[in-house]
Formats: C-alpha cells, sequence, structure tokens
C-alpha cells in the first residue's frame, strides 16, 4: 500500500492546479483563509473521488440505487482510501429523532429493559405479577350485568403480510369468525384480502357471551382457550348501552388488585416511535399543540368589529357563525358590540370553548333563501372549532397558517415522556426508561456502572450493558458529556452533531479509513478541546488517516502535518503556500497562518473600549432549560460576547429568550420566547436580526447578488446605457 495519498493538478472551484502530498495513517490539518480553497480540496476534491472510487468498485447491481458521481476536476490521486466524511448539518429535524435514537444507545435501552425490567402497576406501584384464570373471570363478572362481550384470543399483533394460511388453520379448527384489523369477519364467507406491505392484527373469535351470574363457567373456558390460542393473552371488548369496554389480560403479567395487565415485555413496546408503547395522546412526541388564544383573539375589538376575523374570515350579521355567537351572547346576557375585554369570564370561556353538553336553541336564517330552522346543539367554541379543523383538514396551506398561531404544551397525559404510563411503570434500578434518557450521559453511565444487578439479570443484560457503556464512553470522550439521550437532535448544533457521528464512527473502530472532519472545534468550550483531540489522535493510532479543516490553533499544535493554503482567498487563493509540521509552518513567512503561530502577527487588545449609548436591555428571571432563574444586562451600542462551557445555556439565553422576545415586539413575529419573567429595554431598539449558520437559499437561480440585492442596482445599470435605451426606442418604433 502507498504511504502517502498524492494529489495532482486539482482545479475544483477556486484550485489553481494544486499539486500536494499527503501522508498516510497521520493527522493532517488543512488550514488558511476562509474561502481559500481548504473545502474545495478536503470534500469536493479527495473524498468526492474516494466515494467514486469505492462506488466503482460495487456490483451494476448496487451502483444502481446509489446514483451517478461526477469526477472531480484533478488530473489524478494516488494512494487514496475509502472516504467517510463528518460535517456539520444538524442530524434531523425530525421531532422523533433524539440523542438517543441517533446514537443508537436508545436501542440497546430498550433492549435492557425489555429483557431485565421490572414491571410495577402504574396506579398503586406493586410489582406486576402473572395473571391467573380466576383473577380474569372476577374481572369480567364485574361488568354490567347485560353486558354482551366477544372473547378474543390474539394470534397476530402488528405483522406485515397476508396471512393466508393462518386464517386456513383457524378456519379448519373450527372457528368461524376472526376480527381483522378492528373488523368482524365470518370466515368462508366473507372476502378476507390482507395487504402485505401493511402491519395487521388478527383475533380468533373464542365465543360470545352475555355477563350475568352462572356464567363463570362458560367465560372460564373460553379465556382458557384464548390463552391457547393467543400465546397467554386474552382480548376482551363488548358493548353495554353507550359504554364501550375492551380489555386486555395476560396469563403473565398482571397488577391483582387494579387489573392492570401487560402483555410480555418487547423491545418495540419501549420506542415512541412505535404504536406499541407511544403514548396514545402524543402519538410518542411528547408535546401537543394547541391554538393560542393571544394570538387569534383581538380582546381589544368587538366581534362584529372583528375580535375573531383571524379564525372566522367574515362576521357579517347574516352569516351562520355570526348567528351562532349571537345566540350564545343573548342565552349569556351580554352585548356583542362591546370589546371582548369588557365580557363576563363565563361568556369568553364558552365562546373559546364552547358549553360542552349544554344546548343553544336558536333559529337560523337561511342567508340564500330566507328560510327558518330550528337549532338545537351544543356551541363547539371557536378554538375547538379550528382545532378540529386543523385535524380534519388535507390543505397543508391552511396547517402550515394555523401553526403560525399554535403554541407547544407538554403532553397531559405523558407530561413529555412519550410512552404509555404501563411502560414508564417498567424500572431497571428503580428508574424507567424515560427518566434514564433525561439524564445527562455522564449521570447515565454512572447509573449504569452502578446497577445492583441479580445474578441471572446480569448475565442476561451482560452484552447489552457493555454495548451501552461503550458508546456512552465514547459521547464522553468527545466532549458531549452534558447533552441527555432525551435531546431532541434538532436542537443540536452543527459542531454537536458533528461529534456525535464522530463518536460512532469510533464505536466501529473501521481500519484503513480516511476521514474527512470539518472544524469539529467549533462550538466546544477550550476545556473540552484535549477530550476532542485524543479521540481524533485515537483514530489515527488504530490505523486511519485523518483529515481535518480546522482553524484551531491546539488543533495544529497536535497534527503530525499541516497543509496550508490560499495565499489569500477566492480568486487570489487555491494555491499551495506550504505543508509540513507546525515548525516549518511558523517559519514560513509567506504563510498568513504561520506568521499568526508564531507571533509575527498577532489581534492587539483595543486599549479602550467604546462607550456604548447608556441604555441597556435586561432580561429577567431567564429559566428555559438549564437556565436557573437568571437575570442578565445587555449594554446597548457594544459588541457583546456571551461565552461559558458548551451547555451551559448560552443559545437558550440569546436564541430562544432575547431574540424570540424581542422579536415579537418590534418584529411582531408569532415566536414564544422561552421561560422567563421579562425584558426591560425594548423601547431602545428598533429591531432585531438574527444570523445563524442556516443556508441562506437552496435554489439553484439564487446567489450572493440576488440574495444581497445588488443584482438590482445592476439590471438598473445596464438597463440605464445608450445600448439599452437605443434597442428600448428602436422596439417602440417597429412595435
Amino acid at each position: 500500500m502507498a504511504k502517502d495519498i498524492i494529489i495532482k493538478g486539482a482545479n475544483e472551484n477556486n484550485l489553481k492546479d494544486l499539486s500536494v502530498t499527503i501522508p498516510r495513517d497521520k493527522f493532517v490539518v488543512f488550514t488558511g483563509l476562509s474561502g481559500s480553497g481548504k473545502s474545495s480540496l478536503a470534500f469536493d476534491t479527495i473524498y468526492a473521488e474516494g466515494q467514486r472510487r469505492y462506488m466503482e468498485s460495487l456490483s451494476s447491481y448496487a451502483r444502481q440505487f446509489l446514483g451517478q458521481m461526477e469526477k472531480p476536476d484533478v488530473e489524478y490521486i494516488e494512494g487514496l482510501s475509502p472516504a467517510i466524511s463528518i460535517d456539520q448539518k444538524t442530524t434531523s429535524r425530525n421531532p422523533r429523532s433524539t440523542v438517543g435514537t441517533v446514537t443508537e444507545i436508545h436501542d440497546y435501552l430498550r433492549l435492557l429493559y425489555a429483557r431485565i425490567g421490572k414491571p410495577h402497576c402504574p396506579v398503586c406501584g406493586k410489582l406486576i405479577t402473572s395473571q391467573s384464570v380466576d383473577q380474569m373471570v372476577d374481572t369480567i363478572m364485574e361488568f354490567p350485568e347485560g353486558t354482551k362481550l366477544l372473547v378474543l384470543a390474539p394470534v397476530i399483533r402488528g405483522r406485515k403480510g397476508e396471512h393466508e394460511k393462518i386464517l386456513e388453520r383457524i378456519a379448519k379448527e373450527g372457528f368461524t369468525r376472526v376480527r381483522v384489523d378492528g373488523e368482524i369477519k365470518v370466515l368462508n364467507e366473507d372476502e378476507i384480502k390482507l395487504e402485505k406491505t401493511f402491519k395487521h392484527n388478527i383475533e380468533i373469535v373464542v365465543d360470545r357471551i352475555v355477563v350475568k351470574p352462572g356464567q363463570e363457567g362458560r367465560i372460564s373456558e373460553a379465556c382458557e382457550l384464548a390463552m391457547s390460542h393467543g400465546d397467554g393473552l386474552v382480548n376482551v371488548i363488548g358493548d353495554f348501552y353507550d359504554h364501550h369496554y375492551e380489555k386486555t389480560f395476560s396469563s403473565k403479567l398482571a397488577c391483582p388488585e387494579h387489573g392492570v395487565s401487560i402483555e410480555e415485555l418487547e423491545p418495540r413496546m419501549f420506542s415512541f416511535n412505535a404504536p406499541f408503547g407511544a403514548c396514545p395522546a402524543c402519538n410518542g412526541i411528547g408535546f401537543t399543540q394547541k391554538l393560542n388564544p393571544d394570538k387569534v383573539i383581538n380582546y381589544d375589538l368587538s366581534i362584529p368589529d372583528g375580535a375573531l376575523n383571524l379564525i372566522f374570515g367574515s362576521m357579517e350579521f347574516s352569516g351562520f357563525y355570526r348567528q351562532m355567537v349571537n345566540a350564545l351572547a343573548e342565552d349569556n346576557g351580554v352585548d356583542i358590540e362591546k370589546p371582548l375585554k369588557e365580557m363576563p369570564k363565563k361568556f369568553i370561556d364558552e365562546l373559546l370553548y364552547g358549553t360542552g353538553d349544554r344546548h343553544l336553541k336558536y333559529y337560523y336564517v337561511s342567508n340564500n333563501t330566507g328560510a327558518k330552522s330550528l337549532q338545537d346543539r351544543p356551541f363547539e367554541g371557536v378554538i375547538n372549532n379550528v382545532e378540529r379543523r386543523y385535524r380534519e383538514t388535507s390543505s397543508e396551506y391552511f396547517k402550515n397558517k394555523m401553526e403560525e398561531y399554535m403554541k407547544i404544551d407538554l403532553c397531559p397525559e405523558c407530561h413529555g415522556k412519550r410512552l404509555k404510563p404501563e411502560i414508564l411503570a417498567v424500572t431497571v434500578g428503580g428508574k424507567n426508561i424515560a427518566e434514564l434518557s433525561d439524564m445527562s450521559i455522564r449521570e447515565a453511565l454512572d447509573f449504569i456502572e452502578g446497577l445492583d444487578l441479580s445474578e441471572k439479570d446480569r448475565k442476561i443484560a451482560y452484552q447489552v450493558l457493555k454495548e451501552i457503556k461503550a458508546r456512552l464512553s465514547f459521547l464522553i470522550d468527545v466532549g458531549l458529556d452534558y447533552l441527555t439521550l432525551s435531546r431532541a437532535a434538532g436542537t443540536l448544533s452543527g459542531g454537536e452533531s458533528q461529534r456525535i457521528r464522530l463518536a460512532t464512527q469510533i464505536g466501529s473502530s473501521l481500519v484503513g479509513v480516511l476521514y474527512i472532519l470539518d472544524e469539529p472545534s467549533i462550538g466546544l468550550h477550550q476545556k473540552d478541546n484535549e477530550k476532542l483531540l485524543a479521540t481524533l489522535r485515537h483514530l489515527t493510532d488504530i490505523g486511519n488517516t485523518l483529515i481535518v479543516v480546522e482553524h484551531d490553533e491546539d488543533t495544529m499544535y497536535v497534527a503530525d502535518h499541516i497543509v496550508d493554503i490560499g495565499p489569500g482567498a477566492g480568486i487570489n487563493g487555491g494555491q499551495l503556500v506550504v505543508q509540513g509540521t507546525v515548525d516549518e509552518i511558523k517559519a514560513c513567512k509567506e504563510s498568513l497562518t504561520g506568521q499568526y503561530l508564531s507571533g509575527a502577527k498577532k489581534i492587539t487588545v483595543p486599549k479602550e473600549r467604546r462607550p456604548g449609548n447608556g441604555k441597556t436591555l435586561t432580561i429577567k428571571g431567564a429559566r428555559q432549560n438549564n437556565l436557573k432563574n437568571i437575570d442578565v444586562e445587555f449594554p446597548l451600542g457594544k459588541l457583546i460576547c456571551v461565552t461559558g462551557v458548551s451547555g451551559s445555556g448560552k443559545s437558550s439565553l440569546i436564541n430562544e429568550i432575547l431574540y424570540k422576545g424581542v422579536s415579537r415586539i418590534t418584529n411582531r413575529t408569532l415566536e414564544e420566547a422561552g421561560e422567563h419573567d421579562a425584558i426591560l429595554g425594548i423601547e431602545n431598539i428598533d429591531k432585531v436580526i438574527d444570523i445563524d449558520q442556516s443556508p441562506i437559499g437552496r435554489t439553484p437561480r439564487s446567489n450572493p447578488a440576488t440574495y444581497t440585492g445588488m443584482f438590482t442596482g445592476i439590471r438598473d445599470l445596464f438597463a440605464g446605457l445608450p445600448e439599452a435605451t437605443a434597442s428600448s426606442a428602436i422596439f417602440s418604433m417597429t412595435g
């Protein structure tokens, strides 16, 4: 194998026929001015060619699924290994994606809890034990007398396929009815055609029973038969007047006192992305969206003047909604012409959230025909009305519009834990899976290492615990010990998401790979730099080549080899200035990087600081995320730096509270600010602008000139030239 990676004649982007030799199995840093061509060489040339060559080594069948990769503009590259790029793109914006799911630690936790978890009753907290047939019969006999029940044996639960053979077997065993995906079917009469790509539930109808004295024996026989076919599970559904009953019994796990029973624990039950474990109220997301009345209701106006205009486009006297609201106002004895802020609280509550079971009686007059019709119905409430329309509509425009007026609240059922109560009642070491996920990675590792398990549980969980410990340790090694496993992946910074992927690569323990990283130190406090560099060094120690695009001084001093690209940016860059050890870079007078490393050039500390304008912006009682009710004062007219260790709360303070809180007032946005008491001094600023690292445009027609508005001036200039005006005049004459 070649000892070096040799690149000749690289011309990608602003590179100018660049040739460079990079040592293999070493820690290499690409540095230089921003825009000098570092990324063009690292990602657009080396990585692109490494990926292309790897794909060409695959079969034609495999390549058809991967797409065609263009060859970079380079004469040739020698000694190239399969390349892996780890950039700063955020992992996922999906609210279901967390640090635990991205790192696959949550998958191992699910397996751990399914194998050695101790189920408890979510009501009384007692350990759940197996449920006998007698207990099942006693519970069923507590249903109201006359309740019509179906005793079902679940044979297929959430499995894909057509299941024709299973249905044939059920028919041969003498059963006549089954419940398929919630619908009763008669075997050999009804056509049962299942889509093999969808998950299905199939239950055998064992018996149909009416609850009354003397039926204990029949119920017992039905339960025993259902258990034998349903692998210890019995489903009972029934109706009594307006009440519907649906209960699952298990011969394995049940609380005798409260009748709470769950099936045998499986890993999928601990996933908030699967219906078997996800909270039914929020579908496993952990929060719900509710319409915020303060955003859509103008309390300073009356209803005829437009207090509800954002919800109901028209409040004309003859309109349907207006007549309903008039009837509600008349029922409450209020004057609809008054501003809402002067209305009684009872009327406001019923206007927003409905009258419940109380009916309103009024005559509706048709606007078209003039016909009268008696209306006798509860009033739904304007907020409930919009939320229902939001859930039922297929219009993406309407949904996006309504989401602007919604606020995110913790799910009232699971309180942000994402899982069903019975799943949250399963513990390992006294902690459920949500409580463990809410710990920081450092705390989670300490908890896992301190588990006091029985000999049996230790043997069962040995391999799982080993994998969990290893992955948690990798995350600590890259300086992410402050994150929690439940942290949403979309809230991670570019540097954090990059280090998560780096930790995953360390866990894979690949050898002979070319890793290319884009500024892994960004967003990392200096105290954690040493951990990161030790991790990067580990990758080269086991036999990999590491190329890092970096400006960080500590990284350069640790590197085995440095490649300085420059000398300037854009058209003035794209050339090899110098390469070698850090001392060789320092000795090169043509290298701007070397001059700053050696101290020949430096950024001087200003002797005087600007006085500012004397005004301040003050945040009171900031407590978003991990902020602990702090007060912060920002002097205006100055350059202000907010710093601290990674995870200390900088972004929570500035992005979530300061920006959103001020923008809501000055820019009239609808964003909800993070938790705080007040922001004082907003009157001292005109507006607030958030400049982040998100792409400015994804359309291929967008460029810096169009984005900044410069192209408008260019078009005006060309339009005013004599040639343009002359052409226009000729066109007017001939036209």
